[in-house]
């Protein structure tokens, strides 16, 4: 083959950055002569904790064409991607435009190439929350909507995508690439001194995380979020590693802690291999993340979801995580019941067994080759 496939592949908030770092493994080490693979990092998320020091440790080189958009409304956001990343393409014309999740690059690349005949590839189709007051649930459905490529983590999204009317030869079923990380980073894992350096013990303390505007942009809301956690400090220690957003509105309403519980520990934004340390061995997590349900289940640590909805069931329905609603109190409730022994057992699901991106590279050469 003379000339190589182009393939954009498209990231901007760090959960991008877990899932297509095992994609790239695969295309450099096993189709490098097919495909010339470029990353494009729009630079939506701006802090470094959150954005290049997760390049470094998940191997990712330096992306081939950075954009800087930074924060603003999701209409600011949106349109400053669309107009970067349509001179990318008048530059390149790829072959195909590789987009994953759920966040404003997502839909706002996808939309782009879309208008100018590229095909889209959408990594993690399907997953539906059915509240459309989340914006990355209009996100997910805009861009499975115009999708040429969906590829699904967990079978939800195939029936998701066939009540939506999608073709089922658009639909590919190929498990999860953030599981593909877990398993690659094992080694790496096992060197990580975030346990020493926190002053925990394995199975011996709460994992926090926080950042949805539901939970987080109210003062009542962080009340009863700070109420739950002084609660519950009384019996384990609390590491909360702090999301910008989640900052900024503890200190906007003037209840950002100083200190004065020795029990919860807020810590800036961690690495990848850091963090995946503490869910692995955390005694429980209370999330409202998307991407820690799934890690949370496939090491089957104990996980409570503040959220009225979800969009990965299978945590749930297989897997060791709880979905709680965002009644606090409920919450404490049952994360008094986990501490006590009382623990949900769970199992991994299906196809989340550190092969989803050979799957999905599989597929691409397939379908781009015939």
């Amino acid at each position: 083959m003379t000339n190589k496939i182009k393939i954009i592949s498209v990231v901007g908030a760090r959960p991008n950055f877990m899932k297509i770092a095992p994609i790239y493994r695969i295309i450099s080490n096993f189709y490098y002569s097919t495909f010339d693979h470029k990353i494009c990092h729009t630079g939506q998320h701006y802090d470094n904790k959150m954005s290049d020091i997760f390049f470094n440790q998940l191997n990712l080189p330096n992306p081939d064409f950075y954009h800087g958009v930074g924060s603003g409304s999701h209409a600011e956001q949106t349109g400053k991607i669309m107009i970067a990343f349509e001179k990318v393409l008048e530059k390149e014309n790829p072959d195909i435009v590789l987009v994953v999740g759920d966040v404003n690059s997502t839909i706002a690349c996808a939309l782009t190439a879309k208008k100018m005949n590229t095909r889209v590839g959408h990594v993690e189709a399907g997953l539906r929350s059915f509240d459309r007051q989340m914006p990355e649930e209009i996100n997910r459905i805009l861009t499975d909507s115009i999708s040429d490529y969906l590829f699904v983590t967990e079978r939800s999204g195939i029936t998701n995508l066939k009540n939506e009317g999608v073709h089922p030869d658009k639909i590919f079923f190929v498990g999860n690439c953030m599981i593909d990380n877990l398993i690659n980073l094992q080694e790496q894992r096992k060197n990580s001194n975030i346990m020493s350096k926190l002053q925990v013990e394995k199975k011996k303390y709460i994992l926090v995380t926080m950042h949805r505007p539901s939970n987080v942009d109210s003062k009542h809301k962080l009340i009863e979020l700070l109420r739950l956690l002084n609660s519950l400090s009384k019996k384990r220690k609390i590491i909360f590693p702090i999301h910008p957003r989640t900052k900024n509105s503890l200190e906007k309403s003037e209840l950002i802690d100083n200190g004065t519980n020795p029990n919860i520990v807020f810590t800036a934004p961690l690495g990848y291999i850091d963090f995946i340390t503490l869910i692995k061995d955390a005694e429980l997590i209370l999330t409202d993340s998307g991407g820690i349900q799934e890690e949370s289940t496939f090491f089957k640590t104990q996980c409570i979801t503040l959220r009225t909805s979800t969009e990965r069931p299978s945590t749930i329905e297989v897997g060791t995580n709880q979905l709680l609603g965002d009644n606090f109190r409920n919450a404490e409730q049952v994360a008094n019941e986990i501490l006590n022994g009382n623990i949900k057992e769970g199992q991994v699901p299906e196809l989340w067994d550190g092969c989803a991106s050979k799957r999905i590279v599989d597929i691409l050469f397939t379908e781009l080759t015939s």
